[in-house]
């Protein structure tokens, strides 16, 4: 296939790579590309999301919902020593990739003062750490998640500071869980205390976002005249507003600021996409919608992030699986009952088995998603998912008694090297925000001192 001239134009130096959605190409990045970006944006003073050999560095969140049957989930022995249990087998192939991480808390998802809201506080402090506040109103406040607080600070060094994908279609607004608002249980990324980053639940939308609206061969055509219009009503609205401006009394000229940093922010966004050049070229189609089987929902949308890791689209993503609570059932594994209803098990082992039944069903759609990422080989010879970092897990830790101590964590990837996998570690009690901080400093994201309840960093990871 001829390339379009236009696609030889694109910022970093691309190989084909035949991969991924149906017979699709996938782009990646060369290393010989990244380190002249990677040096121009270090002498800026701005963070790089690079491992030493100059290949992009990779971070991602994936949230499971309703805690997990500890019984079933925690490896026995120790270290490097340590076997899995029935939750994890499908990570077998995979051991040498994985860190099981015991002993991280999340104090502020805990009752405190406030009463009833375990699901509510366990979504909403997963990345953030902090204590959501309690209400149903417009009025919500928790923090500002790590996903953010690294994406902010890197600068741009990829089409997308960061991308937010859920598997919840139906999104709820007003009141949720006992008094909290449904922000709290259907986002898991927060731009500030008061800002949450709805994730999208649509794997075409999503494939459009990243590789462009149309057929094979049309997409960046569309993507140009797309930018093309955007700039034109762009500075259409700029201009209007410049005059109207000098008649407006000064509560609205407030007003109309609060409008003009929205359409400034627009602009950076086509000033971003403008710097990285056309489109990554993929032969394939986009996605229909969302699969009616739950589970081809999450590798569809699994196989996405893989993309877009692959094409460095975006280094920073956070996936929520299904919020907090969800009650869910899993007809596609014989399991009738609603998941929340049978994560309040009350030690009926019928009900147990079920929970562990799911948990396996999550556990094996995580698992081929390394297992892709263990597949493609980055820029420097390793793999994306040695060049990765990635934590999946939940805010709840057993779903029958509502705890958040002792969450179930996994970390996968070898952060490019700056990781030790392969091992099960007890961290004895400390909060969970002391690994962002960890994962943050690998990142690059310089200057971040605290996050959330954070109270130092984690060794040895």
């Amino acid at each position: 296939m001829k390339t379009p001239a236009h696609s030889r134009d694109l910022r970093f130096s691309r190989r084909q790579f035949l991969r991924g959605l149906g017979a699709c190409v996938a782009l990646p990045a060369f290393g010989s590309a990244l380190r002249p970006i990677a040096r121009a944006s270090q002498v800026a003073g701005e963070g790089m999301a690079v491992t030493a050999s100059g290949a992009p560095l990779r971070m991602a969140f994936v949230y499971f919902p309703n805690g997990a049957l500890h019984d079933a989930w925690w490896p026995t022995g120790e270290g490097a020593d340590f076997a899995l249990n029935k939750t994890m087998q499908p990570l077998a192939g995979l051991k040498k990739s994985i860190q099981v991480l015991g002993g991280l808390d999340h104090k502020n998802a805990t009752a405190g003062n406030d009463g009833a809201g375990d699901h509510a506080r366990a979504n909403a402090t997963f990345l953030t750490g902090a204590r959501a506040r309690k209400t149903d109103s417009a009025d919500i406040r928790v923090g500002v998640s790590v996903d953010q607080v690294v994406a902010q600070r890197l600068g741009p060094v990829t089409r997308f500071p960061s991308l937010e994908l859920s598997c919840d279609a139906v999104r709820k607004s007003g009141r949720c869980d006992s008094g909290y608002s449904c922000a709290y249980q259907y986002n898991l990324s927060w731009a500030s205390a008061t800002t949450p980053v709805a994730p999208e639940s649509n794997p075409r939308l999503v494939f459009e976002r990243l590789f462009g609206a149309g057929a094979p061969g049309e997409r960046q055509g569309n993507f140009a005249l797309r930018q093309a219009t955007q700039k034109s009503l762009l500075d259409f609205v700029m201009e209007d507003a410049r005059s109207l401006q000098r008649s407006l009394g000064p509560r609205d000229q407030e007003k109309l600021d609060e409008y003009l940093t929205g359409v400034r922010e627009i602009e950076q966004r086509i000033q971003r996409a403008e710097k990285f050049g056309g489109l990554p070229e993929l032969q394939a189609d986009a996605p229909a919608g969302i699969p009616s089987n739950y589970g081809d929902h999450m590798d569809l949308m699994f196989d996405l992030l893989a993309l877009a890791f692959e094409t460095d689209s975006t280094r920073v993503a956070t996936f929520l699986l299904a919020g907090d609570g969800s009650n869910r059932a899993y007809p596609q594994i014989g399991i009738a009952e609603g998941h929340h209803y049978c994560s309040h098990h009350r030690n009926n082992e019928d009900l147990m088995a079920k929970v562990a039944r799911i948990d396996l069903y999550y556990m094996e759609r995580f698992a081929r998603f390394l297992g892709k990422l263990n597949q493609k080989k980055d820029s420097d010879g390793r793999t994306i998912l040695e060049n990765s970092m990635i934590v999946y897990g939940c805010g709840n830790s057993d779903g029958n008694r509502h705890t958040h101590h002792n969450l179930p964590i996994i970390l996968a990837g070898g952060g490019g090297g700056a990781l030790q996998p392969g091992r099960y570690s007890q961290l004895g009690g400390v909060p969970m925000s002391n690994l962002f901080l960890s994962l943050a400093d690998r990142m690059g994201a310089k200057g971040v001192e605290r996050i959330g309840d954070s109270s130092g960093r984690v060794a040895g990871v």
